[in-house]
């Protein structure tokens, strides 16, 4: 096999930045997709997880381009439906497992472990939780507001003393810490859901909101970890 086929084999197994929408709704909520297709009546949403939805276009105030890149996963295994738009449940899908070695090599690596080791968090869940917020873009900020590594929102940096967001050490240590008080109080999914949607939404539902935004980034990061829906997430 020619040297470029072989790479371009290997490049099919990796995950990949790739672009993503901003959908605003007219009840001011946001959602972020792979893309978002507007015709005179009807949307058609690529969600992040896989799968389509289509809904009146009515609903929609605008769809803008997501300014922050998210890895693009390969489409998550359930043996029992095999078809790409196939609900997977929270436990369930292929891990996306990465070695020690190799996040060490991620950006703010040594900071991360110092961190979250102070906090008793797994490392591997603070680097999934900022890939999956910020994609290591200490600059990143998105259209509700949320800054820096792990998207802290202005109430949070303040309920934390952050005075600039945009300081990776500060901002790991708000993000992390804010994380660590979800889980004392929430089981693993719970929490990521809560620091996704806020605490308040939680409660709401009285457990894991119908957001297929919340969803997806719950899923997407309990794949990254290979935790268990039941898991706690800290050493």
């Amino acid at each position: 096999m020619k040297l470029t086929a072989i790479l371009a084999a290997a490049l099919a197994l990796v995950a990949i930045d790739a672009r993503a929408d901003i959908v605003v709704f007219k009840n001011g909520r946001t959602m972020s997709v792979k893309s978002c297709q507007l015709d005179a009546d009807t949307a058609k949403m690529r969600l992040r997880e896989g799968g389509e939805v289509t809904f009146p276009s009515s609903i929609i105030a605008r769809v803008e381009p997501d300014e922050v890149p998210y890895p693009e996963d390969p489409a998550p295994f359930d043996s029992r439906d095999t078809r790409e738009d196939a609900p997977v449940p929270l436990a369930q899908g292929k891990p996306l497992l990465v070695s020690d070695e190799v996040l060490a090599t991620r950006p703010y690596a040594d900071l991360i472990s110092t961190i979250a080791a102070a906090n008793q968090l797994d490392a591997r869940l603070v680097h999934a939780v900022i890939e999956q917020e910020s994609n290591y873009q200490a600059r990143a900020r998105s259209k509700k507001g949320a800054r820096g590594l792990m998207q802290l929102m202005p109430d949070t940096a303040r309920q934390y003393g952050v005075r600039n967001s945009y300081d990776p050490k500060s901002n790991l240590e708000a993000g992390v810490r804010h994380l660590k008080d979800l889980l004392s109080r929430l089981e693993l999914p719970l929490a990521l859901a809560a620091y996704n949607a806020g605490e308040g939404t939680i409660k709401r539902y009285g457990g894991l909101p119908p957001y297929a935004e919340t969803q997806n980034y719950v899923r997407s990061i309990l794949r990254r970890v290979g935790a268990p829906a039941g898991q706690s997430g800290t050493n």
